[in-house]
């Protein structure tokens, strides 16, 4: 195993028995209460990206781009926190939340597929990243 997967392995561990501080890294309790996000998220306008940060999957507007930074700055500081205490880089303690983050899609939600690509949830279980946990 490399030391990457076994990290982000112990990362996703550390995910899945705390949670985030934030209330879950697909649907945050900070971005449930912002009707814009909920609004994006459902309109596929925005989705889960494999790095554990939310992307722009429309062209991107000066309101898509606030609601993305304003999450994923949040979504950094915890995985900081997390990761120092799981004993992970930033990095791979975030890719480990991303594979959290898309497992948690729900069906007709867009998310990140392994080859890059914007893909949309069915009902079956998202694509994922051969490393993730």
């Amino acid at each position: 195993m490399t030391r990457t997967t076994q990290f982000a392995r112990n990362a996703a561990f550390a995910l899945v028995a705390g949670a985030t501080a934030l209330g879950g890294v697909a649907a945050p309790a900070f971005a449930q209460r912002d009707p814009a996000y909920a609004s994006a998220r459902a309109s596929g306008d925005i989705g889960e990206k494999m790095d554990g940060y939310l992307g722009i999957v429309v062209v991107e507007t000066p309101a898509l781009r606030r609601i993305v930074n304003d999450i994923n700055i949040k979504r950094r500081a915890v995985y900081s926190e997390k990761a120092q205490a799981a004993r992970a880089t930033l990095e791979e303690y975030a890719f480990a939340a991303g594979c959290q983050a898309i497992l948690k899609t729900e069906p007709g939600e867009k998310y990140q597929a392994p080859d890059g690509s914007w893909a949309t949830r069915g009902a079956g279980v998202p694509q994922r990243d051969a490393r993730c946990p």
